[in-house]
Order: C-alpha cells, then structure tokens, then sequence
C-alpha cells in the first residue's frame, strides 16, 4: 500500500477534494446571481469526527481560523454592523457594504480606505457598515411580535418585544434540561427579514443531537462556495460543536455538513486546479483554554490549534 493510498483511506479531507473534484467535473454550469457563474452539484454530504479535539481545518490550503473564529464570536454577539470586524483586521463582511457605498455614492474607494474610515468614524459606519438582521441577530435576537390592541378600523396592532428568542441560549438550556429532545436547533432563515439582509444565511440550520454523552451537529447549509465559504463553515461548526459540549458537559461527538446548491465560482479555476493535485496531512487539534460562565463569553484568546500544519496559501476572490 503506498503512502498516498493510506493516506485516502485515512484523512477525513479526502471528503472535501472528492466534492471539489466533483462538482469541477461534472456539476451543471450556469450563470448565478453575481454573474460570475458556477459549476454546481445538488445535495452533499460530508462527516467529520469532532472527538478529542479534532476539528476540520484543511490541510491542503491554509485556513485562517483565527479569523473564521472572530466572525463566530462575532455572530454571538448579535451585532449586524462590521465595525468591530474590521477593528479586529475581519474583511469577511466588508465587500457588501463596500459594494453598496460604491453603488450610491459614486465614490471609487479602496476597501481599505473603506474599511478604515468604518473603523473611524462612528457615523459613517453606522450609515454604511451594517448589514442588516443576518446571522447572529436571528441567532440571539429572532424578533417577536406581540399584541397592543387595535387600529380606528378594528384591525389588530403588534409592537416589536424589545428582547427577542435567543435561541442559542436556549439551545444550551435544552441540551443540559432535556439531552434526548428532538429539537435543538438553531435557525437563521428567518423569511419575513430576508429583503432586509445584505446576504440571506448561507449555513442556515444548526440541529443537534445527543447520543450517549456525546453531542453531534447537522448543518443544513442552502447555498455553498466550496472554495471560500466552505472550510470556513466547517470550522464555525465545529467550534460551535465543540463550545456547546464544554458548556453543557458533553463530549463532542460528529459534525455532518449537508450541502443543497453546492459550487465552484468559474473564476476559481486556478486554484482549484492547484488544490486538487495537494494531498492532505496532519491531525489538528482544538485547544479551549477555559471554560467561561456563558456560551458567550468567550474570547479568541480562549483557542489555540495543535498540529496544524498547512500547505501554501491559494488566494481568489469573492462573488459579491
């Protein structure tokens, strides 16, 4: 047996290339909604093994998973504008408002001149940095609605609650209340916000599941870059993964990802290209330094990776 066959016996990554390789081959090519177009598969699925520390860093390109993390934490938080993101050097987020400042203004500025008068000046980014309800404000604040009475023509009024669901917190609540429910999940597809988002959530449907003392995620994901957004949708999973069972004095267990429209942007090429002929190595390992009173205070000094030992960095760029 060669090495290279060991090797795709063994490293979970093999999942990812074979994905990629895939839907290079032989997805359905079509133009998309950013007009760059895309090879895509429909319906993936991908296991990984969360237990002792394992996470699903790629090997065989660099995942910068300090930056994935502080966009995690970020979405904890519940914030929507990207002004602590670019303080942190974040850029995630940054195309969209920049993309829309460009629109309306006319003005041809630079991203990081953009970026940096976000972080600058308070007025600006709170007139041009926020994206909408995305992400975290759906994951701690899903807005509820409740009765005040009626209008002069008989029909009921509803008021927005100042506190809406936090459903991460309750997800916590369930999993130490009651382990074996079906319904630990955390949803981000909230419809009637949806036209009020600068990108309606990609990875939208977190469901857990306890088996034993071990706790395992579904993430359903509706719409997947599998050059950028994937292996960083991976990590925050298994972060996620990993805090909730710290928290809730669990053993993490196994993180499925499932895929719906699943693609290559055709302006990718080259590196795909160059990826796929990399083999994966190594065995990294999430480190959680403490455990904090809450899911949400944790800080990014609180992870550290062991064993992670990535090839060359592959750079493209980002559909808006």
């Amino acid at each position: 047996m060669t090495r290279s066959t060991e090797s795709r016996i063994d490293h979970p990554e093999w999942q990812y290339l074979d994905l990629m390789r895939q839907i290079w081959t032989q997805g359905d090519e079509r133009m998309d909604r950013t007009g760059v177009g895309t090879r895509a598969v429909f319906g993936a699925q991908l296991r990984f093994d969360l237990s002792q520390g394992r996470v699903p860093l790629l090997s065989t390109k660099r995942v910068y998973w300090k930056t994935a993390t502080r966009e995690f934490l970020w979405f904890l938080t519940g914030d929507t504008n990207i002004r602590s993101l670019c303080a942190q050097g974040v850029e995630i987020w940054t195309d969209w408002p920049l993309d829309r400042y460009r629109r309306e203004t006319g003005e041809a500025i630079s991203r990081a001149d953009f970026s940096a008068r976000i972080v600058a000046d308070a007025a600006f980014a709170a007139q041009w940095g926020d994206l909408g309800p995305v992400y975290g404000k759906q994951w701690v604040d899903w807005p509820v609605y409740e009765p005040a009475g009626q209008d002069g023509a008989g029909g009921n009024l509803y008021r927005r609650r100042a506190q809406g669901v936090n459903q991460v917190a309750e997800l916590v609540d369930g999993l130490r209340r009651n382990p074996g429910s079906r319904r630990h999940i955390v949803e981000g597809w909230n419809v009637a916000e949806l036209d009020a988002m600068a990108l309606p959530p990609c990875h939208k449907t977190y469901q857990f599941h306890v088996a034993g003392n071990r706790l395992s995620c579904v993430l359903y994901q509706r719409s997947c870059d599998v050059v950028l957004g994937l292996p960083f949708n991976l990590w925050g999973a298994a972060l996620f993964v990993h805090m909730l069972a710290q928290q809730c004095d669990l053993e993490p267990g196994e993180l499925v990802w499932m895929g719906g429209d699943t693609h290559l942007y055709l302006n990718h090429a080259d590196l795909i290209e160059a990826q796929l002929q990399r083999e994966p190595s190594g065995d990294p390992r999430l480190v959680i330094a403490r455990r904090p009173e809450s899911i949400f205070d944790y800080a990014i000094e609180d992870f550290a990776v062991e064993g992670y030992h990535p090839q060359g960095h592959l750079a493209a760029p980002v559909a808006v």
